[in-house]
């Protein structure tokens, strides 16, 4: 498959191949928000610029897995569950470091009527004494005022939640519906930073619905077998992308320049 610059790229889709092809949890995200920037990245290799890396979250990402594993080697309950009532230990599973590897592997269902293969990496799994597992994702912000509860949540992280809990049911795993965001807020009020920063940690309890995302999973197939980009403005959200904004406003700039030129 060939993209607008004549360059062969790696994840392209090919409408001529019978291979699966392989979507990431955030290209669902991405055509989620807008289906023409989907269809740019996926179609044709041209991708969104990227923004910087959030190191310091990774960070506590990291720091959270470590501190949960301590108590999943034990079969034991975080002391954070036990303060929230949450009845659940860590989850201890031969593939989860797998299924934690968001780059190379992760967790991923073939959804056959599309043959697509959807995958995504989670950062833990808890589980309930009725054996139902728990979807857990780690987030880490510093507001003066952090999230609270489900309704302070992004958008994006609640189709993110329901994505993983839609991959686990399609992997046989008996899944609760209500998965949690173990929020980290760093307190910025301190006197001073000396050499480190307090959190406070929050899990927020979220009930997801997964209905919508093999409706999204036809959609996607369809709009990257055809060979019409999607026009600007059909953000599923419903509000304009300011991407797309962004590159319809400086090609006709660029257009008019351009002509202004030849005519002098």
């Amino acid at each position: 498959m060939k993209n607008f610059s004549g360059a062969k790229k790696w994840g392209v889709f090919d409408p001529a191949s019978v291979e699966p092809y392989r979507v990431s949890r955030s290209k669902i995200d991405l055509f989620s928000e807008c289906p023409r920037c989907a269809y740019l990245d996926m179609r044709h290799g041209v991708k969104r610029p990227s923004g910087p890396s959030f190191t310091l979250n990774n960070a506590v990402d990291e720091l959270f897995k470590r501190e949960f594993d301590e108590y999943r080697a034990n079969g034991e309950a975080h002391p954070l569950m036990k303060t929230y009532g949450i009845d659940a230990v860590p989850y201890a599973h031969d593939k989860l470091e797998e299924w934690r590897d968001a780059l190379r592997r992760g967790i991923s269902y073939h959804h056959e009527p599309t043959n697509i293969t959807l995958r995504g990496g989670i950062d833990d799994v808890w589980v309930t004494p009725s054996g139902e597992l728990i979807i857990v994702d780690y987030k880490a912000t510093s507001k003066k005022e952090g999230p609270k509860t489900d309704a302070d949540l992004y958008d994006s992280y609640k189709r993110q939640m329901e994505v993983y809990q839609w991959l686990f049911r399609k992997n046989g795993f008996a899944v609760s519906p209500t998965g949690y965001f173990v929020y980290a807020n760093g307190d910025s009020d301190a006197k001073a930073f000396d050499g480190k920063l307090e959190f406070s940690v929050l899990p927020i309890p979220y009930t997801g619905d997964d209905a919508w995302i093999e409706p999204t999973l036809l959609r996607l197939k369809e709009t990257l077998m055809s060979n019409d980009i999607p026009p600007v403005g059909t953000s599923f959200g419903g509000g304009p992308c300011d991407y797309c904004t962004y590159r319809e406003s400086a090609g006709k700039t660029l257009l008019a320049l351009h002509r202004a030129t030849k005519n002098k």
